[in-house]
């Protein structure tokens, strides 16, 4: 299915603890997580950009209540030097802030689950594992906390737990206000993509449109079903939005691709064997370039 060929590159949420201007720290900082490669193994990737409007790191809602607030803000200030480390790679000196900050206030949310981003990213099955618990700390500790959903979800889509992933990424996407809400819904219709329904995955792609017309991730999705059902018109004009919201990025093989089914699907032989000319040279290794060498050898083929 074409559809499902890109579809197991969900987002993380990159950008942490902007928000920061009461720590001890002269200015703001944006920190950043970035997991080594794809969260899931043998994905081709899309255009490589911040598809997803990332957004700040949301820190924890729950009101402290009679918690210590300096205390608190000893925890949050050791969270946000955990995420520095992570983006270096430097992860047991990130865990050594982390515990620091589950010294300071054991119920600090935002803590436990950058516990579980570092353990994602290292990888190890003993650390996966272990993971799955501090994401669920960080939700019990405070629901209203929708980052942890998104990010849960994205480790549930790793460990292919998709039905599981698809009830996170639904949170996320629903909560109205939340900057990240775009990119859990570009990770809930792969999610459902996943799963096999299309009909569903659609339905969040144009939800994400709805919230940004520029989600490059639902554009090239929503291009991909449409031709499935054979809607090329309307995929056709998705597709050439698409061409403007990339310009100056490069043309990725999944797009040219798609470029070229579409033109084949019109008649337009120019453009196909421009655009096939164009992937087999930028891209002769790429799965998008044998499916294309498959499909030249048997027109009558369906693609796959």
């Amino acid at each position: 299915m074409m559809t499902s060929k890109n579809s197991c590159q969900f987002t993380y949420q990159k950008s942490f603890f902007n928000r920061y201007k009461q720590t001890a720290a002269p200015k703001p900082v944006l920190l950043a997580i970035t997991l080594v490669g794809a969260l899931l193994s043998g994905c081709q990737s899309t255009p490589n950009n911040d598809l997803s409007g990332i957004a700040p790191y949301q820190t924890s809602t729950r009101p402290s209540g009679d918690r210590n607030l300096d205390q608190q803000e000893i925890a949050r200030v050791r969270t946000s030097l955990a995420a520095q480390y992570i983006r270096k790679n430097e992860l047991d000196t990130a865990q050594r802030q982390l515990e620091k900050a589950f010294a300071a206030d054991s119920r600090y949310a935002p803590a436990y689950d950058m516990m579980g981003v570092l353990l994602q990213q290292e990888g190890s099955r003993i650390n996966l594992a272990k993971a799955d618990q501090y994401f669920k700390k960080a939700i019990a500790l405070d629901k209203d906390f929708v980052q942890a959903h998104n990010n849960y979800g994205v480790y549930l889509s790793q460990m292919n737990r998709y039905r599981e992933a698809a009830e996170q990424f639904e949170i996320a996407g629903a909560s109205l206000g939340y900057e990240g809400r775009i990119g859990a819904l570009e990770n809930l219709g792969r999610t459902y993509l996943q799963l096999g329904d299309n009909s569903a995955a659609a339905k969040a792609f144009l939800r994400a449109l709805d919230g940004n017309r520029n989600s490059i991730i639902a554009h090239i999705e929503l291009v991909d079903l449409l031709l499935e059902q054979q809607r090329v018109p309307q995929a056709q004009r998705l597709y050439d939005e698409t061409l403007i919201l990339v310009q100056g990025q490069g043309i990725s093989p999944r797009l040219l691709l798609q470029g070229i089914k579409l033109a084949a699907a019109q008649g337009d032989m120019t453009t196909r064997q421009q655009l096939a000319q164009q992937l087999l040279s930028a891209y002769p290794l790429s799965d998008e370039a044998k499916q294309l060498k498959t499909w030249l050898n048997n027109p009558e083929a369906p693609w796959k």
